[in-house]
């Protein structure tokens, strides 16, 4: 992909767009085709898929990034997950987002790849292999689709906007949250509720104003790291659900045009955390 100026300027940015290119063409000569798969575990608890295409892609991103950066650490799903958050340079990476669409075969799923300098966002692409969709944020450069620049959506009443909202693996109470403020925006008047399964581009879609917002109890700094940047850099806001600074950590994530964001924190800090 050819970059706009100023975004061919970033060094790390042209890196990324490269790995992420890699990637998404490994990625989708895979898609529909016989592929390996394991099932993840943590603590006993089922955790997702990984399949061929998530460690290929992931190998392709770390190639390219240690051919340029060899020093620099890397925070990824996969193989890397302890990377410490506040290295002086850190590349953070989701090799493929949307795994279990993809294994199914639907086609809804992305490359992530963020660049984070003493753990804040510098760059970040969001890359969808299948229809060729780029994502590319740079730190007071701003948010681009496919060469375009972005902004949010100016919505200021959630009858005007869709919310956009993701489940995590877990089957009890933090599901029975989320399910509690999906029952809350309805009674709201929301206009309407979307879960793709896809937080990077979720986030993504928020920035280009599609959605007014995005929220989930818990994700790892991988789903959101490029995503966040992109909405920010859109005009829009990140945090917690409950309105605090967002960490480079697992946590729980809202996003959203920044109109709306007063009211989603009141709703949503009703039901995550929990009291106690």
């Amino acid at each position: 992909m050819n970059l706009p100026h100023p975004l061919n300027a970033s060094p790390p940015l042209v890196l990324a767009v490269r790995a992420a290119e890699l990637a998404g063409q490994r990625i989708a000569q895979l898609y529909g085709q016989a592929f390996s798969m394991t099932r993840k575990e943590v603590a006993g608890q089922a955790q997702g898929l990984v399949t061929q295409a998530d460690l290929e892609a992931e190998q392709a991103i770390m190639a390219t990034i240690r051919e340029q950066y060899p020093e620099h650490e890397i925070l990824s799903e996969e193989s890397h997950p302890d990377g410490a958050g506040d290295a002086p340079h850190l590349w953070v990476l989701d090799p493929l987002d949307g795994t279990n669409n993809f294994a199914a075969g639907i086609p809804h799923f992305a490359v992530s790849i963020a660049y984070y300098s003493a753990g804040e966002p510098v760059c970040g692409v969001i890359h969808q292999p299948l229809n060729g969709d780029f994502f590319i944020s740079l730190k007071s450069a701003g948010a681009w689709h496919n060469g375009r620049r972005v902004q949010v959506n100016q919505h200021a009443v959630l009858l005007d906007t869709i919310a956009a909202f993701g489940f995590h693996y877990d089957r009890g109470k933090m599901m029975a949250q989320t399910l509690a403020a999906l029952h809350d925006l309805f009674s709201n008047q929301i206009n309407g509720v979307r879960r793709f399964g896809a937080a990077a581009l979720d986030l993504a879609w928020v920035g280009c104003g599609r959605f007014g917002c995005f929220f989930e109890f818990k994700l790892s700094p991988w789903d959101f790291a490029a995503g966040r940047l992109f909405v920010e850099e859109a005009g829009g806001q990140v945090t917690a659900s409950d309105g605090r600074p967002l960490p480079l950590a697992s946590s729980s994530l809202l996003a959203s045009n920044g109109r709306l964001h007063p009211q989603l924190v009141q709703l949503l800090s009703r039901h995550w955390p929990p009291p106690g």
